[in-house]
């Protein structure tokens, strides 16, 4: 069943995706927290997924007990790391309708993951993507992540004349139709995976929505600013190559205004 099929009875199914590399010290609160919420404010039937890849101190073991102790947490296990490698297969291996993924410091308030499913399920959006530069979001970080998250989102848009406002925030949702579809071409398998995927699904046609996120800033953050920001710059002028090679068809207008 797609997720437009699954509209008209709310027979639909979700899967959640926590990618984590090097987590031990969170996971297991992390998926008690996220199963909590799930169980008293979700009313699709769900699934957690833990994809493990390339950790070396004991996440592994603790995914693996979680899996074994809750009938609804999998666990899927590769062994090269990578946040695009871990969402291409925990996606693609997935046979839920609509498929979602958070960072398993819970930097989004798990509140908005419901926003993000009905904007897919009820306001037929192909993908839904929590922001942290909306005027309705509230956000707490520092400023030098801001000001290189709002640059590199100005970035994008300028070379890429792409409409949704924040690529990197690690919380989206997307349709059955887009990971057959769209993940497959998709070729960074690492943090501009994100990125490269909204940008594709926009010039294809894909309808985004944008939704205004509760963000608090992990101080454990293990991205690496300035290696992923190259990478990213790179992915981008990658990307306006083959667009410019008409490798995309220009998608139509989508209005992605936040609702008031």
């Amino acid at each position: 069943m797609s997720a437009r099929d699954a509209r008209q009875d709310r027979a639909v199914t979700v899967d959640v995706v926590i990618p984590v590399l090097n987590e031990a010290h969170v996971l297991e609160k992390s998926v008690e927290r996220v199963r909590r919420f799930l169980e008293r404010n979700f009313p699709y039937t769900w699934r957690i997924v833990i994809v493990e890849n390339g950790s070396t101190d004991g996440t592994f073991w603790i995914a693996e007990a979680l899996n074994a102790r809750y009938s609804d947490v999998a666990f899927l296990h590769l062994a090269q790391p990578g946040r695009g490698q871990a969402l291409r297969c925990a996606w693609m291996e997935s046979k839920a309708d609509v498929v979602c993924y958070m960072d398993v410091d819970l930097s989004t308030d798990l509140s908005e993951l419901s926003k993000l499913i009905r904007a897919i399920i009820e306001e037929e959006y192909d993908i839904a993507i929590g922001s942290r530069l909306l005027k309705a979001s509230q956000t707490k970080r520092s400023w030098k992540r801001e000001i290189i998250s709002r640059l590199y989102n100005i970035f994008v848009k300028a070379v890429l004349s792409t409409r949704f406002s924040d690529a990197q925030c690690g919380f989206k949702a997307v349709t059955r139709e887009v990971v057959d579809r769209i993940v497959p071409q998709v070729e960074n398998q690492s943090w501009f995976f994100d990125t490269e995927l909204l940008v594709r699904a926009e010039k294809q046609g894909y309808k985004i929505k944008d939704i205004p996120v509760v963000w608090k800033e992990d101080d454990d953050s293990r991205v690496k600013i300035l290696p992923t920001a190259w990478e990213d710059i790179k992915g981008v002028f990658r990307l306006y190559r083959q667009f410019s090679k008409g490798k995309f068809r220009q998608a139509s207008v989508v209005d992605l205004k936040a609702p008031d």
